[in-house]
């Protein structure tokens, strides 16, 4: 137990504990002193005084003074307690819940205790821990309503919506008097209980508890939603259908209203008149999204008809937008494009019409030759330079062009396009960030940078760069991190890719915030959606790309990083002269950086003093992260969290066994050079692990191409490796990829037939081939020949052009020539 004090100095601890909770860690370390001063292995005083070290970023010296009081007084729970607030403070939550557990043996009455570890333990998702420490809550607070929700969140998050439900039921059987229907937190526990109910799959009974208790329910939609449902699982189609005419009452441009109500009134989607029937009651005849989407042939010409001419006369510029989606119907596209000119037409053939419908129609024309499925880029680059000479103060028609340049390949031109169609407005956010990633897929880091600090806070401390970390501006972080990539400046690429990694940890560790908040709130159904969503927060695509990004460039160390950890030269004097060069972008870049930190420090105002508040970057050029000694190690802290993410991922799977084949191939050197006791047992384990991803690729598409360079790199690895004959025979065994084919070169060839016409795959097979160390430079001349494919696009060539430099080719001038005659605009294939 807490050693006693002296009635002065316990009135000095209580002011230690105040000055930690109100951040005024001065006073706490000076009072904290005093205290030890007269009494030096007070142990109480001690954990306080380690908690203030952590708090001012001490952590070192903070854990050293929480053990050694510990040491002095092991049975105090204080001390315990604040050991368990130094782990969590520094994110090692399994250590952390130990010293919870054991201060709360030591005082099993402490609530706030008992509330730290509760909080911790549904934060690791250890829902039957947290289940226990909520019984026990409430058992010592049976009277206040959290005690009993938390405990009812607690079982449905585990998965026991049922026993949830009972200790609603529970509590509800305890209040003597009905609440008043305007308490809100009442109300959302009714809709909380129903949603229980329904999660059970009893529709019938979780309807009879909606029209009962929720009758006059605060969240109306909520009730009228839920209602419809229940209607609709329970086949009564017609009592749905009226329920989803009310929804509609209240929001007819509702889609999801219209597809259910549909389904409810058992219409076809053979039935268009049927279905154009439930839109014109809603007068939305000349709505896009749905009359259009049913209407088929002649029906669907004349409403589409209708609706071009009343959105080209007003100028609608999203009249493509709203259409697009029909795009996928060949003959809608079709008709579209021919309606367009129609209209067109009969606007420059008519005086009387100059300058109202022909600008928007002519921009409509350019997207339509743009779009993907209908591409004519030289069509759509006449169209839009007739709509610009038309109005050249469009934002939209500059900022169409850009994009119809970006798809010919030419991004210094796009950019400069987008560029000033952003001058056009400048005080258009959208189009200063459109601005500003054009600028970074033209490899401009700097101009993009001041691009998109017109809209940054001036007053920012770290200039706008540090603004978009405070914003989480994921998307500017990605594409800053893949256009320093393409230049070679790893350091900086790693920099920001890391940075979008602590995002998405930061969005986890949110969840600490929710956890008490919600249930003071009682925002008990948004609180176990976050949840749910927070279980799946790195299926972001952009955590997926990031984290893919990082994985590429740690490869790409790898494979240029020797034993001692230095750079390999890895391509002759190429490679050494794109060190020089990485070295002197490098040296730029610091002297930049150093610059912008005097001008800042010049322009602060003497008045408030010579602290900014500016965080130090020990690492500002992400040298450190470049120099690692282990970049496929690094790399797996990537691709762990990603794997377990988006195991339905192909690219996240070929990513997993090519870092494990590496880091395997990796192990087996180690073991012949360095390491004579290594066991063959660790060495299997990394190819077990590669093996396993790559099955799960060959299950979701066994066709991948990256996945056939796998397959084939596995499979010489099985017949050159000298490991074990049971574990070789054990690996055989589990790999199915190879089918019946007799040999690896077979395979490769068989693979190549099936996809005869796909630049793509036949590159895949080339590069597998050159792997078994095949003649080099005849398959080298093979990827020049990929060109003259009809089916191959822009981004072939560019996949060609950097295999071609990864394998340190002679022919990569050769190709660039060639590429060039047929994209003579495209800025990534210059030379």
């Amino acid at each position: 137990m807490p050693q006693p004090l002296a009635p002065k100095e316990a009135a000095q601890f209580r002011t230690v504990i105040r000055s930690y909770e109100d951040k005024q860690y001065k006073r706490g370390l000076k009072t904290a002193d005093l205290i030890l001063k007269k009494f030096p292995k007070h142990g109480d005083t001690m954990a306080m005084k380690s908690l203030i070290l952590n708090g001012q970023g001490k952590t070192e010296e903070a854990f050293a003074l929480a053990k050694e009081a510990l040491t002095v007084d092991m049975k105090s729970h204080i001390c315990w307690h604040v050991y368990g607030l130094l782990y969590r403070a520094n994110k090692n939550f399994e250590e952390a819940i130990k010293a919870y557990k054991f201060a709360l043996k030591l005082e099993p009455e402490s609530q706030q205790i008992q509330r730290d570890l509760a909080v911790l333990q549904v934060q690791m998702r250890d829902y039957q821990g947290y289940i226990q420490s909520r019984i026990s809550m409430l058992q010592a607070r049976p009277q206040v309503r959290q005690s009993w929700t938390a405990l009812a969140i607690a079982h449905h998050l585990s998965g026991n919506p049922l026993e949830a439900e009972n200790v609603l039921t529970t509590y509800e059987g305890t209040l003597k008097a009905t609440p008043s229907r305007h308490d809100l937190e009442h109300s959302e526990s009714v809709m909380y209980k129903n949603s229980l109910i329904a999660e059970q799959g009893d529709y019938q009974r979780a309807l009879d508890h909606l029209d009962e208790n929720a009758k006059y329910n605060l969240d109306r939609l909520a009730v009228m939603e839920s209602r419809a449902e229940f209607l609709t699982k329970l086949g009564r189609k017609e009592e749905a259908a009226k329920a989803y005419r009310a929804l509609l009452d209240r929001n007819s441009e509702h889609p999801e209203y219209y597809e259910k109500l549909e389904a409810a009134l058992n219409i076809d989607k053979d039935e268009p008149q049927a279905r154009k029937g439930i839109y014109d009651d809603y007068n939305l005849g000349s709505h896009p999204n749905q009359p259009l989407t049913s209407a088929e042939g002649d029906e669907f010409r004349h409403a589409a008809g209708e609706y071009l001419t009343l959105m080209l006369n007003k100028g609608v510029p999203s009249t493509f937008a709203n259409l697009k989606h029909l795009y996928l119907d060949p003959d809608k596209r079709e008709s579209l494009s021919h309606l367009a000119e129609k209209y067109l037409q009969s606007q420059l053939g008519d005086p009387s019409s100059k300058d109202k419908g022909d600008g928007a129609a002519l921009y409509f024309l350019a997207q339509h030759y743009n779009n993907y499925l209908s591409r004519d880029l030289g069509k759509a680059m006449e169209f839009i330079e007739m709509a610009i000479q038309k109005d050249p103060k469009s934002v939209d028609f500059h900022q169409t062009k850009a994009r119809i340049l970006k798809h010919g390949g030419n991004l210094a031109k796009a950019a400069e396009t987008m560029d000033n169609a952003r001058k056009l407005d400048l005080k258009d956010r959208y189009i200063n960030s459109k601005a500003a990633k054009y600028q970074l897929r033209n490899d401009e880091n700097d101009k993009a940078l001041k691009t998109v600090g017109l809209f940054t806070r001036t007053e920012t401390v770290g200039g706008p760069l540090a603004d978009l970390l405070d914003m989480q501006c994921i998307w500017y972080l990605t594409e800053d991190a893949e256009a320093y990539a393409r230049h070679g400046n790893f350091g900086m690429a790693l920099k920001r890719l890391h940075a979008v990694r602590n995002i998405f940890d930061v969005w986890q560790e949110d969840q600490f915030d929710f956890h008490s908040f919600s249930l003071r709130k009682g925002q008990t159904r948004a609180y176990v959606d976050m949840m749910r969503w927070e279980d799946h927060v790195r299926d972001h695509p952009f955590y997926a790309r990031a984290a893919l990004d990082a994985i590429s460039v740690y490869l790409e160390l790898a494979d240029n990083v020797s034993i001692d950890g230095t750079i390999g030269d890895c391509g002759g004097g190429e490679g050494a002269l794109a060190k020089k060069r990485a070295a002197k972008r490098a040296k730029k870049e610091l002297q930049r950086l150093e610059r912008q930190a005097a001008e800042r420090h010049a322009k602060q105002d003497p008045n408030k003093g010579s602290s900014t508040g500016e965080a130090k970057d020990d690492d500002p050029l992400g040298l450190m992260l470049v120099a690692t000694t282990d970049p496929l190690g690094e790399a797996m802290k990537f691709l762990g969290p990603l794997l377990q993410a988006c195991p339905k991922s192909i690219e996240a799977q070929v990513a997993g066994c090519e870092v494990y084949l590496r880091r395997s191939k990796l192990l087996s050197a180690e073991h012949h050079t360095r390491i004579a006791n290594m066991t063959m047992l660790m060495l299997a384990g990394k190819y077990v692990l590669a093996l396993r991803c790559l099955n799960v690729a060959f299950s979701l598409d066994a066709d991948f191409p990256k996945l056939h360079e796998q397959v084939v790199a596995f499979q010489n690895m099985l017949t050159t490796t000298d490991m074990a004959v049971q574990i070789v025979d054990v690996l055989k065994a589990e790999f199915k990829a190879m089918g019946e084919s007799k040999g690896l070169g077979k395979y490769i060839e068989e693979f190549k037939a099936r996809h005869i016409s796909s630049p793509r795959h036949l590159l895949a097979s080339i590069s597998a081939r050159r792997s078994l160390g095949d003649d080099k430079a005849e398959w080298d001349d093979e990827v020049i020949n990929l060109l003259t494919l009809d089916s191959v696009t822009l981004s072939d060539a560019e996949e060609m052009l950097k295999a071609l430099k990864r394998w340190s080719s002679t022919k990569v001038i050769d190709f660039i020539r060639t590429a060039l005659m047929k994209w003579p605009d495209a800025t990534r294939l210059a030379l």
